[in-house]
């Protein structure tokens, strides 16, 4: 698939399934991976040579940051597109996805290759497609408010130029995506209903982390 799917109309009934702890990717927002284990090499390669499509999603059990086997899923992840890939000397790769679109986890598909494929549903989830949706209720100066404080609770830099110029959902998803909170966390970022509620959780986690004080965020992912 050369082009980016436009609709739930456009993306398969199947996809190849990333369990990771942790990771968020949100609609047209952008990840980078690095690929090492055997099992997800074979599943980039496979995405490569068909339609770039891998549907990322958190297992149920954080206590493993990639588990094998069939253990139980999150009920919704994202499809993500590959839209950059780099050999990283041997059996490494680089890619980044972007995100498609979310869907709710069906059931495990039967596979012959080591990584996992399921069934997935899309349709309840037409809205990611379209880019900016429920910008002008995002109440923008408070979200960077918010951020300007956490900021100097982190102690950490911020581009403020390239901030300025950045889009109301992008930016959001963007510091959803980077925010430095735990698998239940991000997956109620993730689950979100609309981009209000999103921007509002994340607003909510900040203010109460800074709230407790204590040990400033080390890193974002």
């Amino acid at each position: 698939m050369l082009t980016r799917p436009k609709s739930p109309g456009d993306l398969p009934l199947t996809v190849p399934i990333f369990p990771l702890t942790g990771a968020l990717l949100l609609p047209f927002a952008r990840r980078p991976l690095n690929i090492f284990e055997p099992r997800y090499l074979e599943m980039v390669d496979h995405a490569l040579r068909g339609d770039r499509l891998i549907g990322m999603i958190q297992p149920r059990d954080t206590s493993e940051e990639s588990p094998e086997g069939e253990v139980p899923l999150e009920r919704v992840g994202t499809i993500g597109r590959i839209v950059h890939f780099e050999e990283m000397g041997e059996a490494r790769y680089f890619v980044v996805l972007e995100g498609v679109c979310r869907f709710e986890y069906v059931k495990e598909m039967p596979s012959m290759s080591p990584f996992r494929r399921a069934m997935v549903a899309t349709q309840a989830f037409a809205t990611d497609f379209d880019h900016g949706l429920g910008e002008e209720t995002v109440d923008r100066p408070r979200f960077l408010k918010m951020m300007k404080d956490y900021a100097e609770f982190g102690n950490f830099e911020l581009n403020w130029e390239e901030i300025e110029k950045t889009p109301t959902a992008d930016l959001v998803n963007f510091c959803c995506m980077v925010s430095p909170y735990g698998a239940a966390e991000k997956q109620a970022l993730l689950e979100a209903g609309t981009l209000l509620t999103r921007a509002e959780t994340l607003i909510a986690m900040a203010e109460f982390e800074m709230a407790q004080g204590g040990d400033r965020p080390s890193r974002l992912n």
